[in-house]
């Protein structure tokens, strides 16, 4: 099972990055996909969830109208784009793939957001 995480960098303050997932070893169809992030000396905390066929999608509220995840099944790759950025988004990002007590994690991509 592999999740690898792409697309962190560096960005200034109100722009936009997109966060690719690339997923193999499972079903990726069959699994909710969510990302969460860390910030140095933070608890890593929940971002963006979509449900396996993409039919339904949850934002924390430090993100909503700014962040949108989405999937594709055919490609096995979940993403995260992210507009709007701020210096507090400045973390980790990790992505995650759930199904009942099942939980995959990538290693995650840096996303620093200053100017």
């Amino acid at each position: 099972v592999q999740l690898v995480e792409s697309g962190g960098g560096l960005v200034q303050p109100g722009g936009s990055l997109r966060l690719s997932c690339a997923a193999s070893g499972f079903t990726f169809s069959g699994y909710a996909m969510s990302w969460s992030r860390q910030a140095p000396g933070k608890e890593r905390e929940w971002v963006a969830t979509i449900t396996n066929l993409g039919g339904r999608t949850n934002y924390a509220d430090s993100v909503k109208g700014r962040f949108t995840i989405s999937r594709d099944n055919a490609k096995n790759t979940v993403y995260l784009q992210m507009n709007s950025l701020k210096p507090e988004d400045t973390a980790v990002y990790y992505c995650k793939a759930i199904m009942d007590r099942v939980v995959y994690w990538g290693r995650g991509t840096q996303v620093t957001v200053s100017s």
